[in-house]
C-alpha cells in the first residue's frame, strides 16, 4: 500500500490520520504541489484527477480522501470511524461532508491560485475569500458539534469518527491563514483534545518527511 501525499494538503492529512488510527503500515510518496508535480504525466497516469491524496493498493489507485478513508474503514474495521446505527452514520457523514465538500473545495490551493492568476486578485483579497468561507462553514459545524458531541472532545458522541478526522486538518488550515476561530469554542476544544492523540499528532504537516 502506498499513499501519494503532500505534507500541507488537508485532504492527505485526513488520510494519514485514518491510517494511524487503524495502525495500517503504508509507504509514503511525497508529491510536491508547489512545482505542480501532481500535473506531471507520470502522476496523471496513476491518478487522472491530478490531486493528492491517492492510495495505491493491489494495482488499483483510489483518489479522493473520503473514498480512501471509507475503503480503509471497510477493509480494516477496527477502530470504526462510522457508528453502526444508520442515522448516526448519516449525521457523522453530514459533518464530514460539510468540511470536505463545502469548506475545503472553496479554499483549495488550486482555487486560491486561480483567484491570484488569471483573476488577478491580490493576497489581501485571496485571504479575505479564504476567511469568509471558513467562517461560513465553521458557523454551522459549531452548532452541529454542540448538538452531537457526547463529551465536548469529539464531533459526535465520545469516540473518534470521520467528522473528527476531517475537522483537525481544516482547523490547521484556518489557523495557518490566520482565520478568527474565537467564535467557535466547541470546535477549538475538540481540536485541542484530538491534537493530543498520537494518531493525529503523527499525521500533522510538521511531522511529515517532506515538510519544509
Amino acid at each position: 500500500m502506498r499513499l501519494y501525499t503532500y505534507f500541507r494538503s488537508s485532504a492527505a492529512f485526513r488520510v494519514r490520520i485514518a491510517l494511524n488510527l487503524k495502525g495500517i503500515a503504508c509507504e509514503s510518496a511525497a508529491v510536491d504541489l508547489r512545482p505542480a508535480a501532481h500535473r506531471r504525466p507520470d502522476y496523471l497516469a496513476r491518478n487522472p484527477q491530478g490531486l493528492v491524496p491517492a492510495l495505491e493498493e493491489g494495482g488499483a489507485v483510489i483518489g479522493q480522501s473520503l473514498a480512501i478513508i471509507e475503503y480503509l474503514d471497510e477493509t480494516h474495521p477496527q477502530p470504526p470511524l462510522l457508528p453502526r446505527p444508520a442515522l448516526d452514520r448519516a449525521r457523522v457523514r453530514s459533518m464530514a461532508l460539510a468540511i470536505a465538500c463545502d469548506i475545503h473545495p472553496l479554499d483549495n490551493l488550486r482555487v486560491l491560485n486561480y483567484l491570484r492568476s488569471p483573476l488577478g486578485q491580490d493576497e489581501d483579497a485571496v485571504d479575505t475569500w479564504y476567511r469568509h468561507w471558513i467562517a461560513e462553514g465553521f458557523r454551522g459545524l459549531e452548532e452541529e458539534a454542540r448538538r452531537a458531541s457526547g463529551d465536548g472532545r469529539h464531533m459526535f458522541g465520545s469516540e473518534v469518527t470521520l467528522a473528527d478526522v476531517c475537522l483537525v486538518p481544516q482547523m490547521f488550515n484556518a489557523r495557518r491563514f490566520k482565520c478568527n476561530v474565537e467564535p467557535f469554542p466547541m470546535l477549538r476544544a475538540i481540536c485541542e483534545h484530538l491534537e493530543t492523540l498520537p494518531a493525529f499528532a503523527q499525521a500533522a504537516p510538521a511531522a511529515q518527511p517532506d515538510a519544509s
